[in-house]
């Protein structure tokens, strides 16, 4: 045992998938350095042929990939190692996507960038009964009001005319609603 929270040696294997090539590198290095034995990988199909091979303590999974749905990979670990613990990154951070990944297992959502402090907390605290601390910047207003907007949005197959209605909103309004990056 050490100090990762009870975690033995023989568990730090990290399944690392991320189709972005310098993130992936960059938060592999972070969290080598303390103390995990990544497995990085850019897509589903190696993703899944790690997990069987590795049966992986611990993965980072981005959501969105060119070939599939980081979601995929949550159900194959959940197949080979239920105690696995898993963190979903994504640059689409939305609450529709929030609720999917912890419904299929992952212990918690993240959205690029994060920090790899931010992923090895995230990791830790699952299963431990603690939470992890609050986030250092938490969404704005404005950022929770274009999160439900999104939500509501895929909700409704993004068909702007039906989120405009259900949301008693004008069509054009959604529209540039839309148009827009995300608030901070």
């Amino acid at each position: 045992m050490d100090d990762m929270s009870g975690i033995k040696e023989a568990d730090r294997t990290l399944l690392l998938l991320d189709d972005d090539g310098a993130l992936r590198s960059r938060l592999g290095r972070a969290l080598e350095a303390r103390g995990f034995h990544t497995i990085p990988v850019e897509s589903v199909s190696e993703a899944l042929i790690a997990v069987h091979s590795s049966r992986p303590a611990f993965a980072v999974l981005d959501l969105r990939l060119q070939d599939g749905s980081g979601l995929t990979v949550v159900d194959a670990i959940r197949e080979t190692r239920p105690d696995a613990r898993i963190v979903m990154l994504t640059g689409y951070g939305n609450i529709a996507t929030a609720v999917a990944a912890v419904r299929a297992g992952a212990v918690d959502y993240l959205s690029k960038p994060a920090d790899a402090d931010d992923v090895v907390n995230a990791l830790l605290a699952a299963g431990t009964g603690l939470a992890p601390p609050p986030p250092e910047n938490p969404m704005s207003a404005d950022r929770v009001r274009w999160e439900h907007i999104q939500r509501i949005y895929e909700l409704c197959s993004h068909n702007v005319s039906e989120t405009a209605r259900r949301l008693s909103m004008h069509r054009r309004t959604l529209q540039r609603i839309l148009s827009k990056h995300a608030p901070r």
